[in-house]
């Protein structure tokens, strides 16, 4: 397993990031700190200078685990499950820009909050339609440039859509493509599993990333999670993937990626 953490390459009001800001500083900061790979955090990479970007992480010896694309939903709303048709074809094609954007570091790109919720007005039905008719659009489009997806299990305070690991595997399973995988989070895990240890054996090979955060979403070892035992079921079911720190920038930005890189790295010896 390796480790990575999430930075932010645009503003976001989102605030399970640990850096954000300038760039090319925080990812040399990152790279000096000792992790093997930094997750983005990408809400329009039509914005983004794509060759800046790849080239400052590979000068810096970094990969990129993974693509992060709830900030589409965070800072603008778009959906899977709008009832509105022009934003949920606004949020695939988001999406689809994403994918191509991966294509370029061999990165996971993550379904979180765009997926949305279920709206006033709307059947649970029928945004789980609308819900994996989009994930069906954006996976055949991702196996055509090499991309997996992630689903990401969020827990009920966020939305009330796929908030366990079964629920994710039943969706998954719904669209039929083979592209996708899951994302485990910890964070989210401890709100919403009955045991973090048994759902990620039964994720299974399904799953392809995992996000770490303590169990008050700052550093692990921070908080209540026994990491340990986490990463002993993550070694019985295989997982050989990125552990990525999404925390709080507690007491600063500096300071937690220090602590979880140092604690995370304390359970491999």
């Amino acid at each position: 397993m390796k480790l990575s953490i999430v930075l932010s390459t645009q503003p976001a009001r989102f605030e399970a990031l640990a850096y954000k800001g300038d760039f090319e500083r925080n990812v040399e900061k990152i790279a000096r700190l000792g992790y093997e790979g930094v997750e983005l955090a990408v809400r329009d990479p039509n914005l983004l200078d794509a060759d800046y970007v790849e080239e400052v992480v590979s000068r810096l010896g970094l990969e990129v685990p993974a693509i992060g694309t709830g900030q589409a939903y965070g800072e603008e709303g778009l959906s899977f499950t709008d009832p509105d048709e022009g934003v949920r074809r606004r949020a695939i094609e988001r999406i689809e820009a994403q994918i191509r954007f991966a294509r370029r570091f061999d990165a996971l790109v993550i379904i979180g909050l765009i997926r949305g919720r279920v709206a006033p007005g709307v059947e649970r039905g029928q945004a789980l339609s609308w819900l994996a008719e989009a994930l069906r659009e954006c996976a055949a489009l991702a196996e055509k440039e090499g991309v997996r997806l992630v689903l990401e299990p969020l827990n009920r305070y966020e939305t009330d859509l796929v908030n366990t690991v079964a629920e994710a595997l039943e969706l998954i399973e719904r669209v039929g493509a083979g592209n996708i995988g899951l994302l485990f989070d910890t964070f989210h895990a401890n709100i919403e599993e009955v045991s973090i240890e048994r759902a990620i054996r039964e994720a299974g090979e399904r799953l392809l990333h995992v996000h770490v955060a303590d169990s008050n979403r700052w550093y692990p070892g921070a908080g209540h999670l026994d990491f340990a035992s986490i990463v002993a079921a993550l070694r019985e079911v295989g997982y050989e993937g990125y552990l990525s720190a999404e925390v709080l920038p507690l007491p600063d930005p500096d300071a937690c990626a220090q602590k979880a890189i140092g604690f995370m790295r304390g359970l491999f010896q």
